[in-house]
């Protein structure tokens, strides 16, 4: 589906993309899932809104900087509460 799309846009695909696109993929699955095992769900559920949500979305995507865009929390205050709520930062 990737190489299709490249080609429509009337690019050539370098050898190797789809592995490396897939290789990225497994890793943030992986991480997705390493986020979800460590973090404490009773914690988060007990969170009110904003900060629920934000913890959610930070267990899903990993990323403190759109989270907190995307849910106006501070940057340093969703770090504190993103340990607390036992959540890794993978890289």
């Amino acid at each position: 589906m990737l190489k299709e799309a490249i080609k429509a846009l009337g690019f050539k695909p370098a050898n190797g993309l789809e592995e490396l696109v897939e290789g990225w993929r497994r890793e943030d699955e992986e991480a997705r899932e390493a986020r979800r095992r460590s973090a404490d769900w009773s914690y988060i559920e007990r969170q009110k809104e904003p900060i629920k949500t934000a913890l959610k979305l930070m267990v899903e995507t990993g990323d403190l900087r759109l989270t907190s865009k995307l849910t106006g929390v501070g940057i340093d205050k969703l770090n504190k509460i993103r340990m607390k709520a036992k959540i890794p930062l993978i890289l």
